[in-house]
């Protein structure tokens, strides 16, 4: 029978992967994560966890936090393991993996746990990895969308029902207690997320606490930061990768490339860990990376996403191999995309792109398509609207990203070119689904959801590339429109 993974199996697992050659009795928390998936286990974890080999930094333990049935799910499977857990990196030459140990525990998953562990004096950073729906951004205005329900019903600071009420609670407590306020550092992909998570914390302050709005906005710290790693989801591949390749059973391993990059705005009040010493970057201002990570990385998933999914494709290496596909991603990104970036000689947005095409065909990532494609409604306007704002706002063609739209109306109608059904994962399901269709004879039908395109409906050049190139998608088909793509010279 498997070892299973925990503190009293780690001598005989050693010998096959990575352990903690530190002491995890001596660890603390010093940052509660709320959302502790996958990404942030692959991620920001392995960088603390590093950090503690090197002997430094035992007070930034994790303590975990959520309120998502998720989080529940989570909780118990590494209270089991003692919060260890295997990252197992797939490079096509050869798996490693390492036991990471830098999660300490993991609080009780219900708001007032959440606000516990937010409220320990020796919590100095709170970090998030909520996803890009989880911040409440207005398509419009780009910033904190204080009509909507949700936060329109987060009155009562004393029963706060979202992340942000639970912070702005906890934060008074701090205040009235004579505590210092965390810094609160968003880790999700979405542009400015520090500016994101400050406008969602002080809008909902402005709501069920306004004498705490203006403190917050005068005393609270919100750097931004740039977060880089593919880390497909966990299921019984990964699973049993692990029992097969390494020998030993565990239920929270999470699998993910070699490359990883973190970029932080050095804005820490009240401390943080040396993660310089690891490889964390550290600067003044996170914008030019984050946006070359969101519009060439992120952007380019969704640019290979709808086209594989309509052709049946399951997963990215795949995609990677279809010669039309990687044409049309090469040419969206080195004529449209690029060139909205701010040209400096700290990055070279050509070499990069190179190198995130190299990761989008490991094939050992085996990165579904499914994953790719889910959550549009909240994806398209993080990553794919603004390019399309930018060029237009300088007169600049958009047809290559009018077609990568099409291409997700096409995929919301709900089948394939083969007729076969698509399951659409989006919280906007069904209004997808029945604006798409309409879109057939209706283009504008879709562009008309004001909640994910705001004003963009309004712009007849845009409206005219995407009712071309969704016409075109169903009357000759994905491939000859990516093909009809890239070899037209505008």
């Amino acid at each position: 029978m498997l070892k299973k993974l925990n503190t009293l199996s780690l001598n005989e697992i050693s010998g096959k992967v990575s352990v903690p050659g530190y002491d995890r009795k001596a660890l603390s928390a010093g940052i509660v994560h709320v959302g502790l998936g996958n990404f942030h286990r692959s991620h920001q974890a392995v960088y603390l966890n590093r950090l503690f080999h090197q002997g430094e930094g035992y007070d930034w333990g994790v303590l975990g936090a959520g309120i998502m049935t998720q989080d529940a799910l989570m909780r118990d499977k590494l209270l089991e393991q003692d919060c260890l857990y295997s990252v197992i990196e797939l490079d096509p030459q050869g798996y490693t993996g390492e036991v990471c140990g830098s999660v300490v525990d993991f609080a009780e998953v219900s708001n007032h746990g959440v606000f516990r562990a937010m409220c320990l004096p020796e919590i100095r950073i709170v970090s998030l990895t909520i996803t890009e729906g989880g911040y409440y951004i207005d398509p419009n205005t780009e910033g904190f969308d204080c009509k909507n329900r949700v936060i329109q019903a987060e009155t009562d600071i004393n029963e706060p029902q979202t992340v942000f009420g639970i912070i702005v609670k906890a934060l008074k407590y701090r205040k009235e207690n004579g505590m210092p306020p965390f810094t609160i550092l968003s880790c999700d992909n979405i542009p400015k997320n520090g500016h994101a998570a400050r406008n969602a914390v002080v809008g909902v302050a402005e709501i069920m606490a306004p004498d705490m709005a203006k403190w917050i906005a005068d005393n609270v710290a919100f750097p931004s930061s740039m977060v880089d790693r593919i880390t497909p989801a966990t299921g019984k591949r990964e699973l049993d990768l692990v029992r097969e390749q390494f020998g030993y059973q565990d239920d929270c391993v999470v699998v993910c490339e070699t490359f990883s990059q973190w970029v932080i705005e050095d804005d820490f009040p009240q401390g943080r860990p040396a993660l310089e010493k690891v490889g964390v970057e550290f600067v003044n201002d996170v914008t030019m990376h984050e946006l070359m990570k969101i519009r060439i990385l992120n952007a380019g998933h969704a640019a290979i996403a709808y086209p594989s999914r309509l052709l049946g494709i399951d997963y990215a290496h795949d995609a990677m191999a279809s010669r039309v596909i990687v044409d049309y991603l090469d040419k969206l990104e080195r004529e449209e995309t690029i060139p909205t970036l701010v040209t400096s000689a700290e990055v070279d947005y050509v070499q990069y792109f190179e190198k995130v095409k190299e990761r989008f065909a490991n094939p050992e990532i085996a990165d579904t398509i499914d994953r790719l494609c889910m959550d549009g409604s909240n994806r398209q306007p993080k990553f794919i609207l603004p390019i399309i704002h930018n060029r237009l706002q300088n007169g600049k063609a958009v047809r290559g990203l009018a077609l990568e739209v099409a291409l997700w109306c096409r995929y919301c109608a709900g089948v394939n070119e083969r007729g076969d059904p698509v399951t659409i994962n989006d919280s906007k399901a069904d209004l997808l689904k029945e604006n798409a269709r309409k879109a057939k004879t209706n283009p504008a039908a879709f562009l008309g959801m004001s909640d994910v395109f705001g004003t963009l409906s309004d712009n007849g050049i845009f409206l005219s590339e995407f009712s071309n190139s969704l016409n075109g998608l169903w009357r000759k088909g994905t491939q000859e429109m990516l093909r009809d793509y890239v070899a037209r010279q505008d």
